[in-house]
């Protein structure tokens, strides 16, 4: 009978907690301008291809590029890089996760960014797989920390197998 009570008393409380949420803002998505980040491809400012991809961030934020699976690599080291190119008021750098045996590990790029007013600049970020380590997945993504816009182009992942 107590448990009851106290189910009931908790249950009161959440009820009455519910009901008084005040909103405090709603986020219109009639005007698409005020969402950050903006992607799309430039045809104009390019390394190769027909197009590179512009990123306009309006606060740091982390841009999803890529997924690779079924890579068939241990005992390697994998080299994520791209060509970037800045307008941006803070910095920008690489950062590939991986996915191994249920697991999720990271290497970011924060000594080889761009940032400020650049022209194109190779960077890159590795990861070391040993031997018996396999990735599942790879996740490339562009950290923007700061705001302004970030060019990318010629996306390459390479291996260099360890002795």
């Amino acid at each position: 009978m107590k448990r009851a009570i106290l189910a009931f008393v908790a249950l009161l409380a959440l009820v009455t907690s519910l009901s008084r949420a005040e909103d405090l803002r709603k986020l219109a998505l009639d005007d698409v301008s005020s969402i950050s980040p903006k992607i799309e491809a430039d045809t104009e400012v390019k390394v190769e291809g027909r197009s590179s991809v512009r990123i306009t961030a309006q606060w740091p934020t982390t841009v999803y590029l890529g997924e690779i699976v079924d890579l068939d690599v241990e005992n390697a080291e994998l080299i994520y890089s791209a060509k970037v190119k800045t307008a941006l008021d803070g910095s920008a750098f690489l950062e590939m996760w991986a996915h191994v045996g249920g697991g999720q590990y990271f290497s970011r790029g924060t000594h080889d960014h761009v940032g400020g007013k650049s022209e194109w600049k190779t960077i890159r970020t590795p990861f070391l797989f040993q031997q018996g380590q396999k990735p599942d997945k790879l996740t490339l993504n562009l950290v923007i920390d700061g705001t302004g816009t970030v060019w990318v182009d010629d996306i390459v992942l390479s291996m260099e197998r360890l002795k």
